[in-house]
């Protein structure tokens, strides 16, 4: 509406969606389990489906199950429903953003115009933001907003939208004020430094844009202020469509609504199309949206006007109270455990009302017709402007490249600390190594003088592989940041690749010529520069190679105990293929093949060739056609003896590592992220009869364990919490040299009274959680704690407390039941029967929706 105000001729996205239809292929039961066995079982059954000897055991699941609507421009849409509804392959689904895995049917059109899944169309018409906060912990809030600025490309409305206020400067004065400010910051001369700069204070970001996000390791923003940060990176493109996946997770409720209404504002004065997904917004968020869709075990119940929302319900005989939030009563209306409480009609004749009914009912309703009524819509979307499907990329390859580069610049000094220790590590291991091939200790007039030199030159090759290892780590950390940006910001492959290629290159020439310059001349080798350059190059072209291998299989994968298993089986292939374990005359020749194919040969050939080709080994020596000593332990090793292989090896190591670098590209661009693994089971009669029982008599059984313990008080007097201050905010202006997060801070927790621990996001909820519990590793604390009148000792009340941290970390391959037995088993006191911990495990298990297989 701002465009038609000001003269701008801006496209509008209509979302129109039929009949779709979302289904998974999964294996159910214990068989679904990563047990050693069931992986073993599950792929020979894999293998025998693919050549048609046995049919498959996967069995269908559909997510989400042919639905049908309408997403209009300047409205915004709700989306809710319980965690585990398909909210989340809803929006997906819209968004063009599906698994590969995953069996779609049906049609999702943008104006009129169907969306190919097998090619990323109207990639920039769109944007999906995701509920998880991945992002690199090295970056502040603001360079990880900017990045993504970078990547997305300044949109050209900015450019119109600048345009027509310098036409028409009077019309812009009924805008929001706050709306008013983002568009002349954004259109008059800098670009998408100031779009970042002003989402960051859109957001509330402002306290915290030169800190770190920080990780599990890392100190850093809040996790309320990493939910805005990640909305913010996908804010800064400006798409004509918004698809938000739980973005209101973790934040106040203040702060929740003013998101809400600036997200508001922007579709309603920009005409964009906008669905987000809130799992309990208040009633005052609520009313910001205009539409919305009720999403209940893959069906829609409800989509249509927020004002008709409780219409469907009251038809059947349920009814919203006065004072109940809307957005509550449509959840549990729906729920097994909550809808007997909202039935008018005669309790005695009350039954159930499944999810299939309400669909139906909506379905047969005149609610539908709402949706494609014009007056729904204030726009004519017939008329808007062509949106061309297959528009190409607004940001070049160059800038791309750019951005990646400056990137991994800034990520290489953050993790300085990481190469200073390799660095390090590297001169001690060369100190090391020189003092046991001391030269003065070292002749080189006999073979066994060769062959100490051998041990030597093979020390220094095997030593530059290893370090090269440390590539896994490094590329297994950035993989699900970048698995999010390759999907969100259409982040290439080979952007990110040539970028850490590029900056390897000169940490290579570092370590690599650190070790040559400390073992060379104190070892004793040739006393030549020219061979000295050549023995640098080896091990050069050496630890490129192991850097690209490393890499690669970081790549393939993609999770720390897999790529290290792959790494640690290429290194015994390689060694033991290489020619130094076993000579290759002494390999069956079956196995000559592994020979020639390990790069170890190549390096371990051509540092050999370049130390006993030098004169000082011309010393006479017979053995099987060679004359010297330098050919003669060339000759006894089955290395090469001409020395044009030297140039061979070196040119096959920098080829090495070019493919592996290549095949690095490939794998970052076609392999996907790994699968979160969730087991599916079937509903078994006796929860299916609970669950009724549930239903229908609206109580649980009252038989409860309970593990004995002793009530205690905690009692906590002028906390003050310090931090150094981070360098960021020391280089923006801050002088003092701490950072005070708690501020003279009292109170007391009583037995039998449930506290709650209420602030705005940032506002140290976390922080103080942490300083009462002792999770606190770093920081100056001040203030007493007392625990049933005496001092807290960490050792005594790390056994009597529990901690639930706002960081889901668990064990990936362990199921919920058997995570909460070996909690028992580390937990629970010895003077705890086993029957009770078995029942009280049993108790937290058969909770409802638990999960527990």
């Amino acid at each position: 509406m701002v465009e038609s105000r000001l003269g701008v001729d801006a496209p509008k996205v209509e979302v129109r969606f039929e009949r779709l239809t979302v289904e998974a292929d999964v294996r159910v039961g214990r068989r679904a389990v990563p047990t050693l066995l069931n992986a073993a079982i599950n792929a020979a059954q894999e293998l025998a489906t693919s050549v048609h000897m046995c049919v498959t055991r996967k069995r269908p699941i559909r997510i989400i199950n042919e639905v049908s609507g309408v997403i209009r421009p300047s409205r915004m849409t709700l989306l809710l429903g319980a965690p585990g509804s398909g909210k989340t392959t809803l929006l997906k689904a819209l968004a063009g953003k599906l698994d590969s895995s995953l069996k779609f049917k049906g049609k999702v059109m943008y104006n009129g115009e169907e969306i190919n899944y097998s090619t990323p169309q109207t990639q920039y018409l769109r944007t999906y933001v995701s509920q998880y906060d991945l992002h690199h912990a090295e970056m502040t809030v603001r360079e990880t907003i900017d990045f993504s600025s970078k990547m997305l490309g300044t949109n050209n409305e900015f450019d119109m939208l600048g345009e027509a206020i310098r036409r028409k400067k009077g019309v812009i004065n009924e805008v929001d004020q706050d709306l008013d400010s983002f568009i002349k910051a954004t259109t008059f001369g800098e670009g998408s430094n100031l779009t970042t700069n002003y989402i960051i204070k859109i957001l509330g970001l402002s306290e915290c844009a030169d800190t770190l996000v920080g990780d599990e390791m890392r100190r850093g923003i809040s996790g309320g202020q990493k939910k805005r940060a990640t909305v913010g990176e996908m804010l800064v493109g400006l798409a004509r469509c918004f698809f938000m996946d739980d973005i209101s997770t973790g934040l106040d409720s203040s702060t929740a609504f003013e998101i809400m209404k600036f997200l508001q504002q922007m579709a309603h004065l920009m005409d964009l199309t906008m669905v987000i997904s809130l799992l309990q917004p208040p009633p005052e968020t609520l009313e910001l949206f205009d539409d919305i869709i009720l999403l209940c075990e893959g069906q829609i119940v409800y989509h249509g006007p927020r004002e008709n929302a409780t219409d469907l319900f009251e038809t059947m005989g349920f009814k919203c109270p006065d004072r109940k939030n809307v957005a509550d009563f449509l959840q549990e209306v729906t729920s097994k455990m909550d809808q007997k409480q909202y039935w008018t009609g005669d309790q005695n004749k009350y039954q159930y009302h499944t999810i299939e009914n309400f669909a139906e009912s909506f379905r047969t309703s005149y609610l539908p017709l709402l949706v494609e009524d014009k007056l729904c819509s204030p726009n004519n979307t017939g008329k808007n402007k062509e949106v061309k499907v297959n528009a190409g990329r607004r940001v070049s390859r160059w800038n791309i490249f750019k951005a990646c580069f400056s990137r991994e610049l800034l990520l290489l000094k953050r993790n300085s600390p990481v190469h200073i220790f390799k660095t390090i590590q590297i001169t001690v291991m060369a100190l090391v190594i020189s003092t046991l091939f001391l030269r003065t200790k070292m002749s080189h007039n006999s073979v066994l003088d060769a062959n100490k030199y051998m041990g030597a030159l093979f020390m220094a090759v095997v030593i530059v592989n290893f370090n090269g290892m440390t590539e896994i780590a490094m590329t297994i950390k950035r993989l699900p940041t970048f698995y999010k940006q390759r999907e969100l910001l259409a982040l290439p492959g080979w952007a990110l690749l040539c970028s850490v290629y590029l900056i390897s290159i000169p940490i290579s020439l570092v370590e690599t010529g650190l070790w040559t310059g400390l073992t060379y001349y104190v070892i004793g080798y040739a006393p030549s520069a020219i061979r000295f350059i050549q023995h640098f190059l080896v091990l050069f072209a050496m630890h490129q190679m192991s850097m690209g291998l490393y890499r690669f299989l970081a790549a393939i994968g993609r999770t720390q105990v897999m790529a290290n298993m792959l790494g640690t089986a290429a290194l015994i292939a390689i060694y033991i293929l290489g020619g130094f374990v076993i000579s290759k005359d002494d390999l069956q020749p079956w196995l000559r093949w592994g020979y020639w194919t390990s790069p170890f040969t190549y390096a371990q050939n051509a540092i050999a060739l370049n130390e006993f080709h030098d004169k000082r080994w011309n010393s006479e020596f017979y053995y099987n056609g060679a004359n010297t000593v330098g050919e003669a332990i060339l000759k006894i090793r089955g290395l090469l003896m001409e020395w044009h292989w030297y140039w061979i090896c070196v040119t096959i190591l920098f080829g090495y590592s070019l493919v592996f670098n290549i095949f690095s590209i490939f794998a970052l661009e076609f392999i996907g992220s790994p699968h979160k693994h969730q087991v599916n089971i079937k509903t078994t009669k006796v929860n299916f009869v609970y669950n009724r029982q549930m239903a229908e008599n609206g109580n649980s059984s009252n038989d409860q364990v309970i593990l004995p313990f002793r009530p205690l008080s905690l009692v906590f007097d002028h906390i003050q919490y310090f931090v150094d201050m981070p360098k960021e905010m020391t280089k923006n202006g801050a002088t003092k040299k701490k950072l005070q997060l708690l501020q003279d801070v009292s109170g007391a927790f009583r037995p039998g009274v449930l506290t709650a621990l209420m602030g705005i996001t940032g506002a140290g909820k976390t922080t103080l959680l942490d300083v009462l519990a002792g999770r606190k590793t770093g920081g100056y604390i001040e203030g007493t704690i007392k625990i049933a009148g005496y001092p807290k000792k960490q050792d005594t009340f790390s056994r009597i407390s529990g901690y639930c941290e706002q960081s889901d970390i668990h064990s990936p391959n362990l199921t919920v039941y058997e995570s909460l037995k070996f909690s028992a088993w580390l937990r629970l006191p010895s003077n705890v029967k086993p029957h009770q911990r078995d029942a009280s495990q049993e108790q937290l298990a058969c909770q409802p929706s638990s999960g527990k297989d």
